[in-house]
């Protein structure tokens, strides 16, 4: 592809935002020194307001930058994945690339209409009705009043929101809320399509439907900016990815690579938690074989604490492909023990025996919860460790570096020659 199929650059973006901190006192106040305080907070505010400056509260005044330095372009017809742990600075971006907020410094260019779903409902007033919405939608796009009709029995469809067309959507489920939100977004024909976590509502069928749709529209040449934790979604729909960690690109290339690093990042052999908790909690996990391998057990070392008793409290690990997916989960109730539950400090070790696991990185969780159906969750860690597990062939023909898979299923092969 040449420069002129390029619909998005992106060079040096920074975002930086103010922070107030209340500082730090040693001791009690007397009411002349609080008064004194709020009155300074309040004239502060006051010069900040006629400045037209952001207001913020607290003494101490930090600057925080959500994006540092971010460049990269994205091609006409390209789906990217942009993922990254909280906080990495995801949103941010797609906020600036949406035109909702401004950079700090740096510049974004965008050739053609951008259509944008960040959260459920982004754009919708909530005083008009769906059908309304529709024809607002479509006139900040820059449609006219025909492309929009001639969408909008597609849009309706596509949202299964026939019956409550003309209800107002403040009265709309989350769930009705997203399907006409992201139906909008995808069918008035934006040349970018920017989503952010719209698989995160909604049930498993409407789900599989804009996996389809985002796919449709890619195909159909136009450009897909797609922002998700669902890493299996992320590696179906999209060719390339970015990394952000902290505000920066950490690594982008191949979606497989990409979703590798991110599982990865942050990720060790060991994890330990020494904050104190009045809940029970997760305080330290580690893999105990050295060089994990194919041929050998695996031992997995989890210490939780229980700061008061709590009945029926279950632990448990979680083992997932680099994507998200379950491999396996397993707990001391599946083999008949019972989880210790009163009030103490505990540990457990658990053994995968030799030639279950492939060659693959893996991820591990660990968590405490009570109860099944509606548990109550006291502490998740996902993942709280990372595992690598090496490759050992098994006999002079095994072909075990290439097999695809999670895991070795021992079966039972005969070959009868007719």
């Amino acid at each position: 592809m040449s420069s002129s199929d390029t619909v998005i650059s992106v060079e040096g973006l920074s975002k930086s935002y103010l922070i107030g901190h209340e500082r730090q006192t040693r001791g009690y106040q007397t009411l002349r020194e609080s008064l004194l305080r709020g009155l300074k907070g309040f004239g502060r505010a006051a010069v900040d307001t006629l400045r037209g400056r952001q207001i913020l509260d607290g003494e101490e005044i930090e600057e925080f930058w959500a994006l540092k330095d971010v460049s990269f372009e994205v091609k006409r017809g390209e789906v990217l994945g942009i993922i990254g742990r909280n906080g990495a600075g995801k949103s941010t971006l797609l906020k600036i690339l949406s035109r909702i907020t401004e950079p700090t410094e740096g510049r974004v260019r965008i050739k053609g209409r951008v259509a944008s779903l960040l959260e459920v409902g982004t754009g919708f007033h909530p005083e008009l009705t769906g059908r309304e919405n529709i024809f607002l939608n479509g006139a900040i796009l820059g449609m006219s009043k025909t492309e929009i009709k001639r969408k909008f029995d597609e849009i309706v469809d596509f949202a299964e929101v026939e019956k409550f067309l003309d209800t107002p959507v403040k009265r709309y489920s989350s769930g009705m809320y997203v399907r006409l939100a992201f139906a909008v977004a995808a069918h008035l024909e934006p040349e970018i399509l920017v989503v952010d976590e719209v698989l995160a509502v909604g049930d498993a069928e409407f789900q599989k439907k804009c996996l389809g749709k985002m796919q449709e529209v890619s195909e159909g040449g136009r450009t897909v900016i797609f922002v998700s934790h669902n890493m299996f979604a992320v590696q179906k729909l999209c060719t390339r990815g970015i990394l952000l960690d902290k505000g920066s690109i950490k690594t982008s290339g191949s979606i497989d690579n990409i979703i590798a690093d991110h599982v990865s990042l942050g990720v060790t052999d060991r994890f330990s938690n020494a904050k104190i908790s009045r809940q029970p909690q997760i305080v330290g996990a580690q893999i105990l074989t050295v060089h994990p391998r194919t041929d050998s057990d695996l031992q997995i070392m989890i210490e939780w604490i229980l700061p008061l008793d709590v009945p029926g409290i279950k632990v448990g690990i979680g083992l997932n492909t680099p994507e998200g997916q379950r491999v396996f989960d397993s707990g001391p109730e599946d083999y008949g023990l019972r989880s210790p539950d009163r009030k103490g400090s505990y540990k457990a070790i658990l053994t995968v025996p030799s030639n279950t696991l492939m060659a693959r990185r893996y991820g591990v969780s660990v968590g405490l919860w009570k109860g099944s159906a509606n548990a109550t969750v006291f502490d998740h860690q996902n993942p709280a460790i990372g595992l690598s597990v090496e490759a050992v062939p098994v006999g002079p023909y095994s072909h075990q570096d290439t097999r695809d898979g999670f895991v070795n299923v021992q079966c039972d092969w005969r070959l009868i020659a007719e």
